[in-house]
């Protein structure tokens, strides 16, 4: 499992956090081209460059943005989840975007006492912010990063400008974000904005607030743009996950009397609260009875509901858990359009690159049955145009 870590001893804002992922290996052509696809006026490209703070090199980027698109822009949460549903980002990093967008929407909402859909965005709302957050999730989506975790987060104090006045440090957004994530924090003599609000909805979207064991792969070092008595710096770590714990859970029971029929409702209501797999093995029981086996693979967050569902939908009295973990490749689901209908398609992705192209048997059997032709026709048609259009627009 690919998980990457927060060192934010310095704290954490958007553009630390692109940064960090571009000195971890993140290509900074390939950031641009997929950032080019939100269509933001002003938006020219990238530059970063090394810089010292301290006496540790870091990574310091810049967006080249035309002067007159670098103002502050009033736009509300709707304003910005249709640039994004409207650019051809994956699926995955739209979803990502979106959710750290809706975590910003509700913390201003409630400093304000305004609603959701009234929030004016300031800051958050101008060119670069849109681009630190969506480029957050181009870079999560392009390591194939299973789980993000981070530090505790260093609180400073003092004052900061906005387009609200002047408000206290940390910012109540912020404080807002940090506090519906349970956020560990610790204090800090800076007497700056260490912690940004786009920072704190981008850990409180993606992360865990603990330190994980794992072996490295890369490391990358973000620089922020103030000087401090010390080195500011947001460090990531990004690697395998040592797991001496089961990520996920294995939950069986064995069943003997119960109605068959009721098999395969009892399936769908346990997908639908979540699991990851379901699968009936026949069995032999005691006293020489064919029963079947319900095992049911799930995170371990969804233990609780999917025992609960077992044990209320059948005729079990108790059900067997096991803590187990999974190695995953990154996936990315699509629709495409042939010359025959629509279709779904699942890609399978490592280290950024798709690897392997499977369209839905569903959506293809559909096809198959609305053009009166063979099901092997249709699936060798689907898979011919994903091929194309991954060539296309690759990842």
């Amino acid at each position: 499992m690919n998980v990457l870590y927060c060192d934010c001893f310095s704290g954490i804002s958007g553009d630390m956090f692109l940064a960090a992922l571009l000195d971890a290996g993140l290509p900074q052509k390939y950031l641009s081209q997929q950032l080019a696809q939100l269509r933001l006026p002003g938006f020219q490209g990238i530059s970063v460059r090394k810089v010292n703070k301290e006496a540790i090199q870091a990574t310091l980027l810049n967006f080249e943005i035309a002067k007159d698109q670098d103002h502050p822009q009033l736009r509300h949460l709707a304003d910005i989840i249709t640039i994004i549903e409207n650019s051809l980002l994956p699926a995955t990093v739209q979803q990502t975007s979106k959710e750290i967008f809706q975590k910003l929407a509700e913390a201003e909402a409630k400093v304000h006492g305004s609603t959701i859909e009234d929030v004016h965005f300031h800051e958050v709302g101008t060119v670069d912010s849109i681009l630190d957050i969506v480029g957050a999730s181009i870079g999560i989506h392009y390591f194939s990063i299973n789980q993000v975790y981070a530090s505790a987060l260093p609180l400073g104090c003092g004052q900061v400008q906005t387009q609200h006045g002047l408000l206290p440090l940390p910012a109540p957004a912020t404080m807002e974000i940090i506090t519906a994530a349970r956020a560990a924090v610790v204090p800090s003599p800076a007497t700056s904005e260490l912690v940004t609000p786009t920072g704190a909805a981008i850990l409180s979207t993606l992360a865990k607030f603990e330190q994980p064991s794992m072996t490295l792969h890369s490391i990358g070092i973000g620089a922020g743009r103030r000087d401090l008595p010390w080195p500011n710096i947001l460090r990531i770590f990004i690697g395998d996950s040592l797991i001496s714990e089961g990520s996920h859970i294995e939950i069986e029971t064995n069943i003997d009397d119960m109605n068959p029929q009721f098999y395969g409702h009892i399936m769908s209501r346990l997908f639908e609260a979540g699991a990851l797999d379901v699968y009936f093995t026949p069995i032999i029981m005691k006293k020489n009875r064919p029963a079947t086996k319900f095992s049911v693979i799930a995170r371990r967050e969804d233990e609780s509901k999917i025992s609960d569902l077992l044990l209320r939908e059948t005729s079990t009295l108790g059900v067997r858990v096991n803590l187990i973990h999974r190695h995953e490749a990154g996936r990315e689901i699509r629709k495409i359009t042939t010359r025959f209908g629509e279709a779904t398609i699942k890609l399978k992705i490592m280290d950024g690159k798709v690897i392997q192209i499977s369209p839905e048997y569903e959506d293809c059997a559909r096809l198959a049955s609305e053009n009166q032709l063979p099901l092997a026709h249709i699936y060798n048609e689907v898979l011919l145009v994903a091929n194309e259009l991954v060539k296309a627009n690759p990842f």
